[in-house]
């Protein structure tokens, strides 16, 4: 089995692009946003939706399913107000139901969190809960800068965070750390300001005792970990002249994925990171797109480089799939209810 726990909704109906549209579009009158239940889209054009894209990849690339979540630049915490958010938010996980729900044995939800700057992440507990007990989502993705790049918010591990990390505890589901869209024109959306989050993210964790209070929590840093496996001396080195403790107690919450669009990054990677703390992921109809001419085949193809990586049958069975199932532990009863797993 191989379990992609990196995938984006990014081929949405036209008729849920126009919704969002309508919304940003009432931001200045309130009272033509559109309501979460106006959106109409058919079976039909849900199952067309993944068909030529995202299904025809797992099948090619020798994918079993992915966990399914809403675009992550098309989240736009940043834009109008709370209530923007909630709206979209509801809109945008209860579609990932719909292809979940049509499509069960290739796709497992992670929602969206209503963030918005400078909003207590409390808001967000509802909907988690909602997507969690209701839905069957087993994850949600956290936005360390729902400003969109200005990091107008307190860090991670500020007590600020503390009633989301306390429900994401209780309800055992784990979060992946990803920011949106940028709206700083210094940072490139997925070029800059994904990895910027990435890595801002992991020192936020070096330096505080969040995992002391929430020993249980797990959160993955995607896109490889951003820039923290290619400096691994230089934050054990940060860790220990801060008298932190070493990064390998860190780890025991802390996960990267393998979304790492070359053969030398994922051989880094492995080679650093602990292989029970890499989980395998593609983001594929995601951040790239196109054919490296080096290689002849798709950027994003990440299984390739796992094949090829100097590593054991034994740890790939872990990063293709173990590594999943214990991150996520609401993942084995639904893959059992499709009947992917015994």
């Amino acid at each position: 089995m191989v379990i992609d726990c990196h995938g984006h909704y990014t081929t949405e109906p036209p008729a849920m692009l126009d919704w969002r549209k309508r919304q940003i579009s009432a931001l200045n009158d309130p009272a033509q946003s559109p309501a979460p239940s106006e959106l109409r889209v058919s079976d039909d054009e849900v199952r067309a939706s993944v068909a030529g894209r995202q299904l025809k990849l797992q099948s090619e690339r020798g994918i079993s399913l992915a966990l399914l979540s809403p675009r992550a630049g098309g989240m736009g915490h940043h834009i109008g107000t709370a209530r923007t958010s909630l709206d979209w938010s509801i809109v945008s996980n209860d579609m990932i139901h719909r292809v979940t729900s049509l499509m069960p044995q290739n796709f497992v939800g992670v929602c969206q969190l209503p963030q918005s700057p400078g909003v207590s992440p409390k808001t967000c507990v509802p909907e988690l809960e909602r997507c969690v007990r209701e839905l069957g989502f087993v994850g949600c993705n956290v936005n360390p800068d729902p400003s969109g790049g200005y990091w107008t918010d307190p860090p991670l591990s500020d007590r600020y965070w503390y009633p989301l990390w306390e429900k994401m505890v209780e309800l055992d589901v784990p979060g992946m750390v990803h920011v949106s869209a940028s709206a700083n024109p210094n940072f490139h959306a997925t070029g800059a300001h994904y990895i910027n989050g990435d890595t801002t993210a992991f020192m936020q964790f070096v330096i505080s005792d969040l995992f002391k209070d929430f020993p249980t929590l797990r959160l993955i840093i995607p896109h490889g970990g951003g820039a923290v496996p290619y400096h691994w001396g230089r934050y054990r080195g940060l860790a220990q002249d801060m008298k932190r403790p070493p990064l390998s107690e860190l780890m025991r919450n802390v996960f990267f994925d393998t979304c790492v669009y070359h053969q030398p990054g994922i051989d880094l990677l492995l080679k650093v990171v602990p292989r029970e703390n890499v989980l395998f992921a593609s983001e594929m109809v995601g951040a790239v797109n196109g054919i490296d001419p080096e290689t002849g085949h798709a950027y994003d193809d990440t299984k390739r480089y796992i094949e090829a990586a100097a590593i054991s049958d034994g740890d790939r069975t872990k990063i293709y799939a173990e590594n999943a199932l214990r991150v996520y532990p609401r993942l084995a009863a639904r893959l059992r209810s499709t009947g992917m797993m015994p």
